[in-house]
């Protein structure tokens, strides 16, 4: 079978390659009149401590989406409207995690720290509901699917991502009381995903 998808996928890398790039706008240099003695300077910088965090979990919860998602277009053989539109809907999500992470980075000390960390916890809500909808149509179709993968396949990335939407939207309500545990559930899920998204590769064949 002849893989169509081909534009998806190099279109797709493009908007993560834009989206990891603009996380390190919100990384700024101290003016020069707080950095030019190295007190001053050392002292500037500890103070950007939460830019540095918002930078460096959403980076990696980026690069960990494109990976997964590189991983499921190994899957995914031929597009049709409804895969088109639903990885659109993750690229328009993705190209929206710098804006959370700019809020992160600027109120994480601050009184506003619970509706920053409630905004980034629901943005990655959507992004997991947006990967569902995008398996769920290449799924329902198997013919769209890579010649020969099998059901326990099909059913092991299904559930990574339902497993992922409790997580998310447990971790979306503690950030209304406990936005550090919050932020704290979205890693822990991140490295999940990084671990578990080899088996994909390993069982496709079951």
């Amino acid at each position: 079978m002849e893989k169509e998808t081909a534009r998806i996928e190099a279109f797709s890398d493009a908007v993560f390659a834009i989206a990891v790039t603009l996380l390190v706008l919100e990384l700024h240099v101290p003016e020069y009149r707080y950095g030019s003695k190295p007190a001053m300077l050392i002292n500037e910088l500890k103070i950007q401590w939460p830019g540095y965090l918002a930078f460096l979990i959403s980076f990696f919860s980026i690069f960990i989406m494109w990976v997964n998602h590189h991983k499921l277009f190994k899957q995914i053989y031929k597009r049709n409207t409804g895969i088109m539109f639903a990885n659109g809907l993750i690229l328009f999500l993705v190209s929206l995690v710098s804006y959370p992470s700019a809020l992160l980075a600027r109120f994480y000390e601050t009184p506003s720290q619970q509706i920053a960390v409630s905004i980034y916890t629901g943005m990655f809500v959507l992004i997991n509901l947006a990967h569902i909808l995008l398996w769920y149509l290449a799924s329902k179709d198997r013919s769209l699917l890579r010649p020969g993968l099998g059901e326990k396949a099909i059913a092991a990335i299904r559930n990574d991502y339902r497993y992922g939407l409790p997580t998310y939207l447990a971790a979306f309500a503690l950030s209304f009381y406990y936005p550090a545990t919050a932020l704290l559930i979205c890693i822990l899920l991140w490295i999940f995903w990084a671990l578990s998204s080899k088996k994909i590769d390993f069982e496709h064949q079951l």
